[in-house]
């Protein structure tokens, strides 16, 4: 009987840790810094305070490009509840392409190039385009998507994440 009693206790005792591992689900946004199109620079701690969208993307990605007016749709609908979106062209993007996209396309929020492929290798080996990272308020990441992400999910997600204090 205390066999049985011991395992049940050890069962529920891992269930709840696994639980709690399960559920918190969130990690620091990896230190980096993102150079803007005008030359300034923006680094994971300027993250913090808002909830953001680390969008990695590329002017030469059909994906990219086909949801790129749902996230600026996301960015005007939630921008003045604390929410910003980030997008990231990737180290293959020229430049010169990505400036053109951002101008012409008239990108409400900042755009980066990462020209080394440091940000990409930092956070987590972006290879795959569009990986979009949503970071809650207090700097860590919530949600990855590869791909387009489900937006009706993606609003709720920033609904619920905004509300947090």
């Amino acid at each position: 009987m205390k066999k049985i009693v011991y395992a049940a206790a050890t069962a529920i005792a891992l269930a709840v840790g696994a639980g709690v591992y399960l559920n918190t689900g969130t990690e620091a946004a990896p230190a980096s810094t993102f150079v803007l199109l005008d030359g300034s620079k923006k680094s994971t701690d300027d993250l913090k305070g808002k909830v953001t969208l680390v969008n990695f993307w590329a002017t030469s990605c059909v994906t990219c490009v086909g949801e790129m007016p749902k996230v600026i749709a996301t960015y005007d609908k939630y921008k003045a509840q604390g929410y910003d979106t980030l997008a990231v062209a990737m180290s293959y993007d020229p430049p010169a392409y990505v400036v053109n996209y951002a101008e012409t396309r008239k990108l409400p929020f900042k755009v980066a190039i990462d020209n080394t492929g440091a940000v990409a290798k930092a956070w987590g080996d972006v290879a795959l385009t569009p990986t979009s990272y949503v970071v809650n308020k207090r700097g860590e990441i919530v949600k990855r998507y590869v791909g387009e992400p489900d937006f009706a999910e993606l609003h709720k997600l920033i609904e619920k994440l905004l509300a947090e204090a």
